[in-house]
């Protein structure tokens, strides 16, 4: 992937990308408003730098941290823990299926950006979106989230 034309945000679009984040992902957002946000594109995919660091990512309407993004902003929130058989899986890019979820956050729809993490260290591992509420994810069989991100994908390995 190569990364091209970096622009600088304009205030106005990073209001409402923060505010999109935090509805997603709460308060959190907040501690990095005061930053520094640029936009690119790595082979077609929208992406977000804050300070330099590849942060997020923008798939249809949606922006979506990275793995790293996760680390480095400290998100809290759509959080679906996955068990240790399902670790390998996931970070290979498959889709999460509900026999491997642990827990999951309560307040996850349809549709929500989630974030993937082990359950015995809380590493993250995957960015997905909800096939199915919080709740359905531990209750049903089948998908649960579709993987759009893990840890070594093109992404992951993207230089800037």
């Amino acid at each position: 992937m190569k990364v091209r034309s970096r622009i600088q945000i304009r205030k106005s679009d990073k209001i409402k990308l923060l505010k999109e984040l935090k509805d997603s992902f709460g308060d959190v957002v907040d501690s990095f408003s005061e930053k520094k946000f640029e936009t690119a594109t790595a082979d077609d995919l929208p992406i977000v730098m804050i300070e330099g660091k590849l942060l997020l990512f923008k798939v249809g309407d949606i922006y979506f941290p990275t793995v790293r993004g996760v680390l480095e902003l400290g998100l809290r929130k759509n959080i679906v823990k996955v068990d240790a058989g399902a670790i390998r899986f996931v970070v290979n890019g498959a889709d999460v299926m509900c026999p491997g979820i642990v827990s999951t956050d309560p307040d996850i729809r349809a549709g929500d950006p989630v974030i993937i993490v082990e359950e015995t260290h809380n590493k993250p591992l995957a960015i997905g979106i909800a096939i199915m509420s919080g709740a359905e994810m531990k209750a049903s069989s089948g998908k649960a989230i579709k993987s759009v991100h893990y840890v070594g994908d093109k992404l992951w390995n993207l230089d800037i």
